[in-house]
């Protein structure tokens, strides 16, 4: 049934997201913030929709403004995108595809594609996005901690990297991630989809090192997942990159709605802190319960905890906590298969969790 497929769509094997499952469950499968977005998003969304039959700014000037004041950055050092997939996406054909010969490459001389380092247990779409745009892979095991080997991680011709890690959870210290950078030869990817909760940004890298992009989403730490809002922050000229191939696929990625609400969530800075406060004391806790009923659980930075149960399998876990009405992440994966990764929801949530859990163990 794949006759008229082209060869390289024969080929790939798709990411597979997070399930959302139909029935009412506690979802805690898919690191959604466990609030809603500010009250300000969706009067920003219904002042822009009286203008939906007016294409959007291609460039999302506005929501690129309030980034890059949040952020001390200058807007046209941001470049703003369909989630932050999309971001990752365009950075791995704007920074790592087919770099050629040339005094305007990275790599003058160069003509065959170089390897892309990044590590064994990370974000499972980056292996997708190398082979789609035909990107060699160099993996880097972590540690048998989970946490990240930087100095293999060093002296590569392009990295990318979650920090937090996903979906372990664990944070590397911003002179790690300079370190890496120092001694990156071209583009260092990293990819703080979860920073906002508790890690190091790299963001003010950005001015020190010209190969340093930072991509964001303000689907957890906004509480916009519906929306699909990403960004990057970088060197001027990497950005010019992102737009080159933005361009050449699609001029027009953030909608009306989707770029007003993104501004509106943006500048409530107060509400934003509120929420993510809310989110990291809730880890705490929850981390705490953990600890006594015997589960260990690695050091989170994210809206996620990564957890093993020594005394019952990981995958009878999962399948129980369904049957009790909890839906939780199970990676199956050699060094995975032992681990839980669990969305901290609200206070109500978890505790509807752990009381499961205790009934299982």
């Amino acid at each position: 049934m794949k006759t008229l497929w082209s060869d390289k769509a024969k080929s790939l094997k798709p990411y597979t997201a997070g399930e959302q499952p139909k029935e009412k469950l506690v979802k805690l499968n898919t690191n959604e913030n466990a609030y809603p977005p500010s009250p300000k998003v969706a009067q920003a969304i219904m002042q822009a929709a009286a203008d939906l039959r007016l294409y959007p700014s291609p460039d999302s000037d506005a929501l690129r403004e309030e980034i890059a004041r949040h952020h001390g950055v200058s807007p046209s050092q941001v470049f703003c995108s369909n989630g932050s997939d999309e971001a990752l996406a365009l950075c791995f054909a704007a920074f790592f595809q087919n770099i050629c010969t040339g005094d305007s490459s990275w790599f003058p001389n160069v003509a065959a594609p170089f390897k892309l380092r990044t590590l064994d247990v990370t974000y499972s779409f980056y292996p997708v996005w190398a082979d789609l745009f035909d990107i060699p892979l160099d993996i880097v095991p972590l540690k048998d901690d989970f946490s990240v080997d930087v100095k293999r991680m060093c002296g590569a011709r392009g990295v990318i990297l979650a920090n937090p890690n996903a979906p372990t959870g664990v944070a590397l210290p911003l002179s790690d991630i300079e370190l890496i950078a120092q001694k990156t030869e071209g583009v260092f990817v990293v990819d703080e989809a979860y920073a906002a909760f508790g890690a190091k940004s790299a963001i003010p890298l950005v001015s020190k090192y010209r190969n340093i992009a930072v991509v964001r989403t303000l689907s957890k730490s906004h509480a916009l997942a519906g929306l699909r809002v990403g960004y990057v922050i970088a060197d001027e000229d990497l950005i010019r990159a992102l737009c080159t191939i933005k361009d050449s696929f699609n001029s027009y990625p953030l909608d009306r709605l989707a770029q007003a609400g993104a501004a509106a969530a943006v500048s409530d800075t107060e509400y934003y802190e509120k929420t993510v406060n809310k989110i990291m004391d809730t880890r705490t806790d929850t981390i705490g319960a953990l600890y006594a009923m015997g589960v260990k659980c690695l050091p989170s930075r994210a809206n996620f905890l990564f957890i093993k149960c020594d005394t019952v399998p990981a995958k009878e876990v999962f399948q129980r906590l369904r049957e009790k009405g909890v839906l939780v992440r199970w990676f199956d994966g050699k060094r995975t298969k032992d681990y839980l990764r669990v969305t901290i929801g609200t206070p109500e949530e978890m505790q509807m969790f752990l009381t499961a859990l205790k009934e299982i163990l």
